[in-house]
């Protein structure tokens, strides 16, 4: 189950897709457990419907093995005091997670937020430009995607490298505002 759930964040995210591809293709594994429930396959990578449920689903799989191993490590530096002592005031698993754990790792938890919502405005756009087609451009056209098609495909370099800039200006913003918010209600902050 480890590798299953590490293995597509130490890989390239052209083998991810690949992978994902293989998965949902007419013949693929999901398809083929679909049929078994007497379900006609489904062409989930054709239809713009499916594109963000399957973009959000492998975003999960390719991130949950690295969260993982961020909060096991995080987790680690408890003190095991602290749920012995909780367990002797008569703390229950839930009790123990939420009042030694969550404040044992909550610096993790918000120093991984900032830095996700700095990063928020791209979004992957790697994976995106993997995984659409013309078929599915109405609902997979992210920011990133659209500079992409309008500087390298339509060679309006001008236009794009302004709405790039502004969205590196906007994620700094928000990168900047996540911190200020972070220092005025916790002790915990980027810088």
């Amino acid at each position: 189950m480890q590798t299953i759930s590490y293995l597509p964040h130490f890989i390239s995210i052209v083998v991810v897709v690949g992978m994902l591809v293989d998965f949902v293709a007419r013949d693929g594994l999901i398809n083929n457990i679909l049929g078994w429930f007497g379900i006609e396959p489904i062409a989930f990578l054709q239809e713009p419907g499916w594109f963000r449920s399957m973009f959000i689903s492998s975003g999960i799989w390719q991130g949950i093995g690295w969260g993982s191993i961020i909060y096991l490590a995080a987790m680690s530096t408890i003190d095991p005091s602290l749920y012995d002592a909780a367990r002797i005031d008569g703390a229950n698993r839930w009790k123990q997670t939420l009042h030694v754990t969550l404040p044992g790792i909550m610096p993790t938890i918000i120093i991984l937020l900032i830095l996700n919502i700095g990063s928020m405005l791209s979004v992957g756009s790697e994976k995106i430009i993997l995984m659409y087609n013309p078929l599915t451009y109405e609902t997979a056209d992210v920011i990133s995607t659209y500079v992409y098609r309008k500087g390298i495909l339509g060679a309006d370099f001008g236009y794009s490298a302004a709405v790039g800039l502004f969205n590196s200006i906007v994620s700094f913003i928000l990168l900047a505002l996540a911190n200020t918010i972070s220092k005025r209600v916790s002790e915990h902050r980027l810088w």
